[in-house]
Order: C-alpha cells, then structure tokens, then sequence
C-alpha cells in the first residue's frame, strides 16, 4: 500500500507527509540537506520514523562524506545537525546516537544497525498494539468501543503498523471497536490529512472533529477511551505529544475514561526527571496564521506556535509500550 521510509537498493526515501491526503510522493533523499529539510517541514514525522530516519541519516552522512571527502570533524557536525534537527522528540537523537558509535566500523555496520532499529520498530509497534488492546478490552465494559485519537499516530509516524492508531487498529480487527474520532490537529491538520487517510486506507469507520469539539463530545458520552502517542516521556511518567493533547486528558478524567499513551521504549527519556525539563519546539508563526499560504489573521497579528504540550504523568491511565503498561504513568 504504501511505506513511510526505506532504504533500499542503496537509496534513501521517504513519503512527503506534506503532500497528503492529495498525493502520494516520495523523496529521494540523497544529502544530509535533503534529509534536515525533510525532518523540519514535517515530510518525515512521529517519533518512531524519526528514530529510524535519524539513524539512516549517519548512514546517509556517512556515504555523502565519502563522495566528498569529509573529514571527521565535518562528518560529526553533519550527523549533530541530523540529531538536533527537531528538539522534542527524543527518538531522532536516540536514533542518531544508537548507529553513529558503530561508524569507526564502517558504513555496511551502520547500515545494517539502521535496518534492525527500523525492523524492531515494526516488532514494537505491533506487541504494544496488543498489549494496549488487551489492557482496554479489559478496562472498558462498553461495547462496541469509541475512540478518540489526536495527531497521527499511524504507519505515517513509524516505520509500520503504529503506535496509538495500530491500537485502534488492533481493536478494530478484533471486533470490538466501532467507530473513531481524529482530531483535526491545527495548525498542521495532521489529524484531518493523515489519520483520517490511514483509517480511511483501513476502512474503519471514523469522524474529522474540530480541536475544540473534542472535550465536548467526551463529556457528552461519546468516547470511551482517548488514545495518543508522545515524542519524549519523562522518567517520572510525564509525556510531551502534539499540542492539543493536555487537554485531552482533563476532559478524560473528569468523563472518567482511560487516557492511554502508547510509544515505543526507546520514547522514554530516563535521564529527564519530569516534563518540566522537556524542551518545547517552537514552530514558525506563520503556521498558525496562514492556510496554505493565504492569511487567516489580520495584519499585524502574531503567532504562538508551540508544537507540543506536556501532560503531566497523574492525569495519564497508563503508558503502553512494547514491553509493559506502566499503569498510573509509573515509568521508573
């Protein structure tokens, strides 16, 4: 059907999230550039993918370097400009930093550590969709189940499967699971361009709902569980995701539903203590004041682009990963 990136036949893709739901593109990603500029406009995105394109960017720095003829210094300032292309979401570092202390053992070792962080990813992504289905079919009596999902957190956000849609997923191939509610996800409408186009690859049934209706259809009943992903969980629990999902998580406790965050271990920062210490992306302005490219504000209006918000770990009701559902966010 389609894949989020690949290296194959010694050359670097990715699908141009942007391009979605209209086109289907790939980018041929021949140069640290090209992959920098991939990272920052969104083409790649969701921390699992990051992780793996971050780790296929040393190979990729590597195979330029050669051609150019780096030397060591300009090979580790390309790979840190990689590592550091998008400051929240930990994977991308961890990525980075998992294949780059094998690059004194050339670039066939490094490649093949990249090609394992993808293929493992896989493997985690479809053992936390079990887990987490298994911890819902038990939590939540209601039947048939709704859900409501923020972001995209699909096969777009990982190297296959998913984390917090592959739940959905997994909940919908075992029957239980009747409908869902993607948020719109402003300013970059993840939600309405990219989850609502996987469910729809899927065919599950599902609703595009406004940011802000989704407290509201909560309270009103309509949802049964809340399911997200995170770009970077501290050690004590507190998950940082795309902005729009704190408040999520206040209306799901107060309708007295599960608020599940699923993500792979490699999301779990143990060295932050709490989200406090998350730094927060700031993005351009012009993303909350324009739509594709035409102005939605008056002149003279100014952007806040906060590209995450940190939900603290006791309003969470478990983090879900490949190996455990730390119930009450209890990570350490």
């Amino acid at each position: 059907m389609f894949y989020t990136l690949q290296w194959k036949d010694n050359q670097f893709s990715l699908l141009d999230q942007t391009k979605l739901p209209k086109e289907l593109v790939y980018l041929n990603i021949t140069t640290v550039d090209l992959l920098i500029d991939a990272i920052k406009k969104l083409a790649v995105r969701g921390a699992p993918a990051l992780g793996a394109a971050g780790a296929y960017g040393v190979a990729l720095a590597m195979a330029q370097g050669n051609k150019e003829n780096w030397n060591e210094q300009k090979l580790n300032s390309e790979i840190a400009r990689i590592r550091n292309a998008r400051p929240t979401a930990v994977n991308l570092a961890w990525g980075v930093d998992k294949v780059a202390v094998l690059i004194k053992n050339g670039f066939d070792e490094v490649l093949a550590a990249a090609h394992q962080i993808a293929k493992a990813d896989s493997e985690a992504n479809r053992a936390m969709a079990k887990l987490a289905a298994d911890w819902i079919e038990q939590k939540v009596t209601k039947r048939p189940i709704k859900a409501l999902t923020h972001c995209n957190t699909g096969t777009l956000a990982t190297t296959d499967w998913g984390t917090a849609l592959g739940v959905i997923r997994e909940l919908f191939n075992r029957g239980v699971l009747s409908e869902v509610f993607a948020d719109e996800t402003r300013p970059l409408l993840q939600g309405a361009r990219l989850t609502a186009w996987e469910l729809s690859q899927y065919e599950i049934p599902h609703y595009v709902l406004a940011d802000g209706a989704a407290a509201s259809t909560i309270a009103r009943g309509e949802v049964d569980v809340v399911l997200i992903g995170a770009d970077r969980i501290a050690a004590n629990g507190d998950s940082a995701n795309k902005i729009g999902s704190y408040p999520l998580s206040l209306a799901a406790n107060r309708a007295n539903i599960p608020f599940l965050v699923i993500a792979p271990e490699s999301t779990i920062d143990r060295s932050c203590p709490s989200g406090e210490e998350i730094e927060i992306e700031m993005r351009d302005e012009k993303e909350v004041l324009e739509l594709n490219g035409i102005a939605i504000a008056p002149n003279g209006s100014r952007g806040y682009n906060p590209a995450f918000d940190v939900t603290p770990h006791d309003l969470i009701s478990a983090v879900v990963t490949e190996r455990a559902v730390y119930e009450g966010a209890k990570i350490i």
